[in-house]
């Protein structure tokens, strides 16, 4: 019951909080509707370490990842499983109340990229800023301290924040770069200017 009233509270609160970057899925659904419940109710702070505990716990404990990937446990099974996870980590309630919404669902097999969307949402609600930086070829470590300046410098970022950069290797762009930051996608890549190239001589045939 406590759950379905947390699950109803959630919703609510996503109306009200915006989330410090966007997120799509169900994965993403989750982890955005917990932030905003964390924002109203407690402390992101205090969700983010216990969700870091619980993740921990699942590394550590393979009985409890078997647990909570079975989706042919039935639901008071997995209750009680919560309640002992959470009293033995000692969660608060939010993330107590959460994984109960997510048990009701058949949902915590999913927990560990639910736990990876909710980082994304602590890390700039820290103030970090996320750059994904694909080459074609590994970048040498002078190229990505100049990446770095120039992203850094952009308003992309802004001020007061702070830039983590992560570096990718698709050989299929070709040559070039793509870069993301946040929701943004700066598409500098020669596969892309080629896709381009042939939309605009379809168009002229």
């Amino acid at each position: 019951m406590a759950s379905r009233v947390f699950a109803r509270s959630m919703a609510a609160a996503a109306k009200n909080t915006k989330p410090p970057v966007q997120l799509f899925g169900v994965d993403g659904t989750y982890a955005n509707a917990l932030y905003s419940a964390s924002v109203e109710q407690s402390s992101v702070d205090a969700s983010y370490q216990g969700l870091t505990k619980v993740s921990d716990l699942i590394k550590q404990d393979h009985k409890v990842a078997e647990f909570l990937s079975n989706p042919a446990l039935n639901l008071e099974d997995r209750k009680i499983v919560i309640s002992t996870i959470s009293q033995s980590l000692g969660l608060d309630k939010t993330v107590l109340n959460f994984l109960g919404v997510l048990s009701e669902n058949n949902r915590l097999s999913e927990f560990d990229n639910i736990y990876k969307n909710f980082g994304s949402l602590y890390e700039a609600y820290q103030g970090v800023v996320e750059a994904k930086i694909t080459s074609s070829k590994p970048l040498d470590n002078k190229t990505l301290k100049r990446l770095q300046a120039a992203i850094q410098k952009s308003s992309f970022v802004g001020q007061g924040k702070t830039l983590k950069i992560n570096s990718e290797v698709q050989p299929e762009i070709l040559g070039g770069l793509v870069v993301e930051v946040g929701d943004k996608t700066l598409d500098l890549s020669i596969s892309s200017k080629v896709a381009r190239l042939n939309q605009t001589l379809g168009e002229a045939l």
